[in-house]
């Protein structure tokens, strides 16, 4: 065989090996952004990235996206499982940058049915000109934990699944949003489920909403100690269009806000217990064919008005 053969061969079988190797070093498990950190990096944590993005491209699926000190990290559209944690750097996150639906979100989920996403440690801030902090669209679940959202234009959580979705919030600060605190309001045929464990939901347009469309799957949640204050229509409160709408609450607050508990529509129903209603200018209504129900242990007091006997129902 030829020297020029040769050559050749060995070239090609060098060609072969770093286009196999290119996936690999494409995308790692775990990858980490800085402050000074450049997006040209491979994100590594000698050599980390600059923004969420960048850092989301180069991870696996299922891998983890690690912050390693305070900074704005940008928005991010998410398309598959993936978890972004903050543990105990600082105030980090996203700077929503004003927009609209489309472009002045901070994190779009459209993940695929199996998808699932974390978020942990950090702060999504409007400055009262980004739309939505989060909006969810597809996906299997969405767990956040340790989050503050606040001061966007409409919504600080758009909940808004077109399958079959749980939602799972706990220690998180949702506030002085223009709009909804949290809207959970499925498309389609979508469904939700959802756990709300420590979130506190204030100084919005209303705490927590759920809405039921006329096509849509039920909405199925609950709240554990749980805070809606001074928002300005409602602490909590269910809606439907043709869809169920349940929410239970229990060992929480909702006090200053328009009305504390309102419950409306046929087929929309809340189930209350050791939950504290005070200061709000209605303390729970419920309209249109929709009822609350009372574990019988609840503290109603110091509303302007509805302060009336809800629909007792027993502990089982």
């Amino acid at each position: 065989m030829s020297m020029t053969r040769i050559t050749a061969l060995l070239v090609a079988w060098l060609l072969a090996l770093g286009l196999q190797g290119t996936p690999a070093q494409a995308q790692t498990a775990r990858t980490f952004i800085s402050a000074n950190g450049l997006d040209a990096n491979d994100c590594a944590r000698p050599r980390p990235c600059r923004t969420l993005q960048v850092a989301y491209d180069k991870t696996n699926i299922g891998g983890e996206i690690n912050m390693l000190d305070p900074a704005g990290y940008g928005p991010v559209i998410i398309t598959h499982s993936i978890s972004i944690v903050n543990d105990g750097v600082g105030s980090a996150g996203i700077l929503v940058p004003a927009g609209g639906p489309t472009s002045g979100v901070g994190i779009v989920i459209n993940a695929g049915p199996e998808d699932e996403i974390n978020l942990r440690g950090l702060v999504i801030e409007g400055i009262g000109v980004g739309f939505t902090g989060i909006q969810f669209n597809t996906g299997k679940s969405l767990t956040i934990q340790n989050c503050v959202v606040r001061n966007m234009n409409v919504y600080g959580l758009d909940f808004r699944p077109t399958g079959s979705s749980k939602l799972s919030i706990s220690d998180c600060f949702v506030m002085h949003n223009a709009q909804h605190g949290i809207i959970i309001r499925p498309q389609g045929s979508g469904s939700a489920f959802a756990t709300f464990n420590r979130v506190e939901s204030s100084y919005n347009s209303e705490g927590f909403y759920l809405f039921g469309g006329s096509v849509s799957g039920p909405i199925d949640a609950t709240a554990t100690n749980c805070v809606a204050a001074g928002n300005d229509f409602a602490g909590f409160h269910t809606d439907n269009d043709g869809s169920p709408v349940r929410l239970t609450v229990v060992d929480s607050v909702s006090a200053y806000n328009g009305a504390g508990i309102h419950i409306s529509d046929l087929d929309s129903r809340a189930r209350v217990g050791g939950t504290t209603v005070t200061g709000n200018g209605v303390g729970w209504q419920a309209t249109g064919g929709g009822i609350i129900e009372t574990y019988g242990d609840n503290f109603v007091h110091g509303n302007a008005v509805g302060e009336g006997t809800m629909t007792p129902i027993s502990p089982k």
